[in-house]
């Protein structure tokens, strides 16, 4: 099994390169393009998620995203050491796909990360809280 390791601090000007930069490996791997683009938007909503939710905003702590691919599947651990999560619940959403203007505001990050990959775990373990996201690829 091949990992690689990538570590950002918690600002969100950071965000779009170590993306870049996970997608570059994981097409190296020769990971196929639209799980690439699904592995980008997930990125997007949970780093987006531990920079918000977990710290608060501040900008200046550390996220490590951990990612493992062999011919079986592709996993991405995010690690933080922020507030934890209450628990994973996702909820499915609600709403009328044509009536735009009445879209839920929040929300929407998680149920996303959730159709797009095949399983998620959530979990804090000596003061690190571990989002894992699983992608089978058989």
């Amino acid at each position: 099994m091949k990992e690689q390791n990538f570590n950002i601090t918690s600002d969100y000007d950071n965000v779009a390169g170590v993306i870049q930069d996970i997608k570059k490996y994981l097409a190296s791997e020769n990971l196929e393009e639209h799980l690439c683009n699904a592995v980008d938007i997930c990125l997007t909503e949970a780093l987006n998620n531990v920079i918000k939710h977990s710290y608060g905003g501040n900008s200046s702590k550390p996220i490590d995203i951990n990612v493992k691919k062999d011919s079986k599947y592709m996993q991405i651990e995010i690690v933080d050491v922020g507030l934890p999560r209450k628990n994973l619940v996702i909820k499915d959403l609600d709403f009328d796909p044509n009536d735009i203007d009445n879209l839920p505001e929040s929300g929407m990050g998680l149920f996303i990360i959730k159709q797009l990959m095949d399983e998620l775990d959530y979990g804090t373990k000596e003061g690190k809280n571990y989002f894992i996201l699983k992608k089978w690829l058989i």
